[in-house]
């Protein structure tokens, strides 16, 4: 990370982590915002009770804002793999982004680059395994649609930070019964859960998309949805 600018910009907005809650996932999102002023504005506002450890802005700056062995107040009413209270266990960062509703863009690759470099330290600090780097959406998909589509899942993940499945022959069929073609609407929510999304949230496979699968935002498993997800189960051993 000391390739880019950082900034301590404080919030007050954190409190303790709970009893025993160790650090083992990285939930990353956007802004959601107009401007970044907008973001880092509220972001360190008392009165928004809303907060990250960190926001990556469009320029490759980082503002740290939460010391990590805090608890800061990201990720909302959310879970992961069965477990909630996902911000006690889990390190938040903010990617400046207008979002869906403000104009929802690519992410620049200086942005990119200075996310890549702070995350590696934070997976490394922790023991973050890949498949816990996650965005909002895939806690909250009910809730969340952050960072979206546009997000460069696959280049993260080429620099070492997340996963991203390469679908094989071995993909093409599996224990949830279906072969070259869509899988029940219980057997998809079913891998999903194996996975860690919540399985009983409607809203759970579009999330996996906008995550895994960019191109195909139905939110039904067609054939490549499904065989990503048998990779991602495979190469995880979930």
């Amino acid at each position: 990370m000391s390739a880019f600018r950082r900034i301590d910009r404080p919030s007050p907005n954190h409190g303790p982590r709970a009893d025993g809650a160790r650090v083992e996932l990285l939930i990353l999102h956007y802004t959601g915002m107009p401007t970044a002023a907008h973001a880092l504005e509220r972001l360190c506002d008392p009165a928004s009770q809303v907060s990250a450890h960190y926001t990556v802005d469009e320029d490759g700056t980082v503002y740290a804002h939460v010391p990590e062995d805090r608890r800061a107040w990201h990720a909302g009413r959310s879970s992961w793999r069965g477990t909630e209270d996902v911000n006690s266990r889990s390190i938040g960062v903010e990617i400046v982004n207008p979002g869906h509703e403000f104009g929802y863009r690519p992410f620049p690759p200086v942005q990119m680059a200075a996310v890549a470099a702070l995350c590696l330290g934070i997976v490394a600090r922790h023991g973050i395994a890949a498949a816990d780097v996650l965005g909002h959406s895939d806690v909250a998909p009910a809730r969340k649609e952050d960072p979206g589509e546009l997000f460069d899942w696959s280049g993260l993940a080429a620099r070492g930070v997340g996963l991203w499945p390469t679908p094989s022959h071995a993909d093409d069929t599996g224990d949830d019964g279906a072969a070259d073609g869509p899988v029940t609407e219980a057997g998809v929510a079913a891998l999903l859960g194996r996975y860690g999304y919540d399985a009983t949230e409607p809203r759970a496979l579009l999330a996996f998309q906008r995550h895994f699968h960019p191109g195909c935002l139905t939110g039904l498993p067609d054939p490549e949805t499904v065989r990503r997800l048998r990779a991602l189960l495979r190469l995880t051993g979930r």
